[in-house]
């Protein structure tokens, strides 16, 4: 412990309370340890938010930073992706992600289907899924269009999932 915290210790012990000097020394003590504490708390929010909520945030440069980086995949996303945003749950499968994009997607792996899903997780700037009546099916990711890329989501709906040339 510091001396002067002592000090104050002591001093509350012999007399039961606190003089004038006594709180004025536990206030030149205990302050400069509040500000590091709030410090500290105040640069860990994000962490402990996400930590609370279960939920993750990431950006990835490209499609091959988010197939090497992240541990879920998205194997419809094109290859020239970048500005890749995801959101998504640490303990489940859901997730979201947009990605800028001027490539369609692989008719291989996504089929154009009547939208019968939403994400759980909202990216900012993504558009409102419920304006679409259709969605793109690509394996259990269901993807919509944005003014310049992709918007998809996982899990889709079983019915999504059935239709695609992935599953």
């Amino acid at each position: 412990m510091h001396p002067e915290a002592d000090a104050v210790a002591r001093a509350v012990a012999d007399d039961g309370g606190m003089s004038s000097t006594t709180r004025k020394r536990a206030v030149a003590v205990t302050a400069p340890l509040a500000a590091a504490l709030l410090l500290v708390t105040l640069t860990g929010c994000a962490d402990i938010k996400d930590t609370i909520t279960r939920q993750a945030s990431g950006e990835f440069a490209t499609s091959a930073d988010l197939a090497a980086q992240w541990k879920k995949q998205a194997s419809w996303l094109p290859t020239d992706a970048v500005s890749i945003i995801t959101r998504e749950s640490t303990a489940t499968d859901e997730a979201s992600l947009t990605a800028v994009s001027e490539s369609e997607l692989d008719p291989q792996q996504c089929a154009e289907v009547e939208r019968r899903s939403a994400p759980l997780f909202h990216i900012d700037g993504a558009p409102d899924v419920y304006e679409f009546d259709r969605a793109f099916a690509c394996g259990e990711w269901s993807v919509v269009p944005t003014d310049d890329g992709w918007y998809g989501w996982t899990p889709n709906d079983s019915a999504e999932r059935e239709q695609s040339p992935a599953s």
